[in-house]
């Protein structure tokens, strides 16, 4: 087992304000759009569903919080994972509702 470090105020808030720009479904869904590599806003657009105004507010804010990166090539914007963690984060939290899910469908299969 891995023993966890105690971390200090100001680290458990730098934490917390990560996990809080994750904790929203549009910005998810753009992360998704992401894993395969490198899109463009109208690309982001389609594949999230979402409008321009909409994606690109949340696009502001991933890239504020170093999530993403982005980079100007004529009047196109492209954006890309910038934090090699975040795959791996999510695979772990998906992993892991996941295996709850199977566990709690598991409960009502069970006897049957």
């Amino acid at each position: 087992m891995t023993k966890h470090r105690a971390l200090s105020e100001e680290a458990l808030l730098l934490v917390a304000q990560r996990f809080s720009v994750l904790a929203e479904p549009m910005r998810l869904r753009l992360i998704q759009a992401l894993f395969d590599g490198e899109k463009n806003v109208s690309e982001l657009v389609t594949l999230t569903e979402g409008t321009q105004a909409n994606v690109s507010r949340h696009l502001q804010t991933l890239t504020a919080a170093h999530i993403l990166a982005r980079r100007k090539e004529g009047l196109q914007v492209y954006y890309k994972i910038a934090d090699p963690t975040i795959p791996r984060l999510c695979e772990v939290v998906c992993g892991a509702i996941e295996k709850q899910l199977a566990k709690q469908a598991g409960a009502f299969t069970a006897g049957r």
